[in-house]
């Protein structure tokens, strides 16, 4: 049985020069579906709690998808992450795990947030960007593999429409962000070497909170998942009044 679905909430910092504990409860396991409770701990205590729901394979039903926007431009024509953040790498922490350690390519297809606020974005009420990504290198693992590899690579722009719609940038002076919880469907296989589109929005924001969403697309045009993601956002107050 493949994971259809997962539901995380993000405790607690991690450490990542410790241990990781997972605690797996089996709830149920019926004759379509197994659900898993799943309790991550360190040292201090919980990091991470979530409960997944894994289906049986090779079932059949109700199918249809959102098609995915028309004219957009292929991976290929468009500047990485790695080449953005390479000039960067020595001044900035953010800048050099993009430019040396991310082991996703990442292409904007809106204009990048990563060197600067988009005000035009802001000013229209609008978080809406679109951005491929893909495995920067070859992956030879099973399914179960391939669905993780996007559940991890996801995170790294889920805040990025939140950011985009208040006026911000993941470089602007005094911010503070982290990942509150995760959710996440796949509905078809994934291949986590393919370019995979990521159209992503935010309908809300408040209280320091903001919700990022996302459907995911194969580069010809195949849904094979959605997600969403509520984060902690945190500015000085003069950023505010802006």
């Amino acid at each position: 049985r493949l994971p259809h679905s997962v539901h995380g909430y993000f405790i607690a910092a991690g450490d990542i020069r410790q241990d990781l504990l997972f605690d797996v409860e089996n709830l149920r396991d019926g004759r379509s579906f197994s659900a898993r409770r799943i309790n991550v701990t360190q040292a201090e205590g919980s990091i991470l709690t979530a409960i997944a729901s894994f289906q049986e394979t090779g079932q059949e039903g109700v199918s249809f998808a959102d098609p995915m926007p028309e004219g957009v431009p292929e991976p290929e024509a468009l500047t990485s992450a790695k080449q953005l953040m390479e000039p960067f790498a020595e001044k900035s922490s953010f800048a050099k795990y993009y430019a040396e350690k991310s082991p996703f390519d990442i292409r904007h297809v809106t204009r990048t947030i990563m060197l600067g606020a988009d005000k035009k974005s802001a000013s229209n009420d609008s978080g809406k960007q679109m951005v491929w990504m893909k495995a920067d290198g070859t992956v030879d693992v099973p399914q179960v593999m391939h669905r993780a590899m996007l559940a991890m690579g996801c995170d790294q722009v889920m805040l990025e429409p939140v950011l985009r719609r208040a006026g911000l940038s993941i470089a602007t002076p005094g911010i503070s962000f982290a990942s509150i919880d995760h959710s996440m469907w796949w509905y078809r296989d994934i291949d986590i070497t393919q370019w995979h589109l990521y159209v992503q929005d935010t309908p809300t924001a408040a209280h320091g909170r903001g919700l990022g969403q996302a459907k995911v697309y194969t580069q010809d045009g195949e849904l094979v998942a959605c997600m969403t993601q509520e984060v902690m956002l945190r500015v000085p107050e003069e950023d505010l009044k802006k």
